[in-house]
This record gives structure tokens, C-alpha cells and sequence, in this order.
């Protein structure tokens, strides 16, 4: 799975991260590195659909948190994503 959006709101899910706190975190649980103009990019999606926000900060490093809407949506996707594990898991078995 590659989708940035969803890996920036999966890698969200557990707390709170700036952004190369969350390209080592995708990396660790996905196996994709993000290159900065990736991730920045999908952020920036993501915080314009109010999925996720940025965090007040004195740090030069800018953290976003999950918003309740990007909840909503990445567990939508994921149920997504689990019908067509199941549905390809089962067509191989029928194979």
C-alpha cells in the first residue's frame, strides 16, 4: 500500500508527529519511504479536508494531530481495504 494520505493518517493514529517523525514511522510499518515533497504534499491535503491539524508550537519541527474527521475516514478506508484483503484471499484459495 502506497497511498500517502493514508499512511500520513495511519501513522497519526497512535499520537501526534511532525513530519520526519512521520516518514520513519510509515517506513517502519509500511516498508514505502516518503520523500519530503510527498508527505508535505499529502499534509497538506489532508489539513485542507480537515482530516488532520497542525499543533501550536515553539519547536521549529511543525506536529499535526487526527482530527475526529480524519478518524472517520481512515477507518472508512480501512474497511475499504479489508473487504478487498478478504475478497483477494479468497479468490486465490478458489484458484
Amino acid at each position: 500500500m502506497s497511498d500517502p494520505t493514508l499512511l500520513v493518517l495511519s501513522s497519526l493514529a497512535d499520537g501526534d508527529k511532525h513530519g520526519y517523525a512521520m516518514m520513519e514511522d510509515i517506513a517502519v510499518f509500511s516498508g514505502t519511504r516518503l520523500g519530503p515533497g510527498t508527505l508535505y504534499g499529502a499534509i497538506t491535503r489532508l489539513e485542507e479536508r480537515g482530516f488532520i491539524r497542525a499543533i501550536p508550537t515553539d519547536d521549529r519541527r511543525q506536529p499535526y494531530r487526527l482530527t475526529a474527521e480524519g478518524k472517520a475516514h481512515l477507518k472508512e478506508q480501512l474497511d475499504k481495504l479489508e473487504q478487498i484483503v478478504k475478497s483477494g484471499h479468497r479468490r486465490l484459495r478458489q484458484s
